[in-house]
């Protein structure tokens, strides 16, 4: 089976024109028209990469990146008539691997994917530098995987970046906002309640796993991964 694409756009002829030169390239292209088919055909189609536009019906493509980037790993290459640093940084900030303005050139959008797909790829294959461990647990932020007591444990990759910021910075206390900042980006629609969430559903897996380190609240402050010993 070849590698698969998914192009989110609700331009027709973008569509049409770039299955056309992608599957000549060798690849699996499928093409979804709104942010709401999109998502939905990512998780029935599981795509090895993403081309997604921003300026999308029903659901914008920055609504789409977070959806993705809360089950999956898998690269996004955002696609957009605007040029502004702006939607750069907010694009990255949400976790894409690229960026392209359109109007752009198919050669130069294959060689993205290309380098994109190889660094993706070659992760596993790297020494993992981004990786975070203590008694019983390891947390590589790289290969998005949780170890306790040696045996990897599923966890969605929004819990893990999470876990792995607060134990970066152990014993250094965050508040909510600054943990919206910093895991979810500045541009997060939600509340505070989301890291309540999230911290409730880490300290389910973690319950038991040591007795020399805790995912602390600290009252009216916020939370930290704490060493004990």
């Amino acid at each position: 089976m070849g590698t698969k694409l998914l192009v989110i756009d609700d331009d027709v002829n973008i569509c049409e024109s770039l299955k056309l030169y992608l599957e000549n390239e060798g690849y699996e292209v499928k093409c979804a028209s709104d942010g709401f088919e999109g998502v939905n055909y990512f998780k029935m189609y599981e795509p090895d990469l993403v081309l997604l536009d921003i300026m999308l019906p029903r659901k914008d493509g920055w609504q789409v990146c977070r959806e993705i980037r809360e089950v999956s790993s898998k690269p996004i290459i955002m696609l957009t008539a605007k040029g502004e640093v702006f939607d750069k940084v907010l694009g990255l900030e949400l976790g894409a691997d690229d960026f392209m303005v359109k109007p752009f050139d198919s050669k130069e959008l294959s060689a993205r994917i290309k380098a994109v797909l190889r660094r993706y790829n070659s992760r596993d294959n790297d020494t993992d530098d981004e990786v975070v461990k203590f008694d019983n647990i390891e947390i590589s932020h790289q290969k998005y995987e949780l170890k306790l007591r040696g045996k990897s444990v599923d966890i969605p990759p929004k819990e893990l970046e999470l876990l792995y910021f607060l134990a970066s910075n152990y014993n250094h206390v965050f508040s909510r906002d600054q943990l919206l900042d910093k895991v979810w980006g500045f541009d997060y629609l939600g509340d505070s309640r989301t890291v309540d969430v999230h911290v409730k559903r880490l300290r389910e897996k973690l319950e038991g796993v040591s007795d020399k380190w805790v995912l602390k609240t600290v009252w009216g402050v916020g939370y930290k991964f704490e060493l004990l010993q």
